[in-house]
């Protein structure tokens, strides 16, 4: 690939990042969403985030190392999932889950 052709490319997707960011803002603004199109989108975060952590948890060879090895991170998410249904605090969650990990790796 060329240096013109590289710049192309990336001219053509920076553009088409920023209409797909913009543009709707612009379309939709002052106008009011039906009740189950907000319901709907106001699932893509917790979706998006589900799919980061389940990608960092669950991996193909997670088992190679053995069982408590492969279970620290699970163990440790669980404490999380309910610092956080208990707290709802972002803050202790976080705490939770770096400090459960941190004394299941000493055991």
């Amino acid at each position: 690939m060329s240096w013109e052709e590289f710049w192309v490319v990336l001219v053509v997707c920076a553009l088409t990042m920023l209409a797909c960011r913009v543009l709707p803002l612009f379309l939709l603004k002052g106008r009011e969403l039906p009740p189950m199109l907000s319901r709907a989108l106001g699932f893509i975060p917790p979706a998006a985030f589900a799919a980061l952590v389940a990608n960092d948890l669950l991996t193909p060879g997670m088992f190679a190392g053995g069982l408590w090895p492969a279970a620290i991170p699970l163990v440790a998410a669980l404490c999380v999932v309910l610092v956080a249904c208990k707290t709802r605090s972002l803050l202790w969650s976080a705490v939770a889950g770096v400090v459960s990990y941190a004394l299941l790796t000493l055991i």
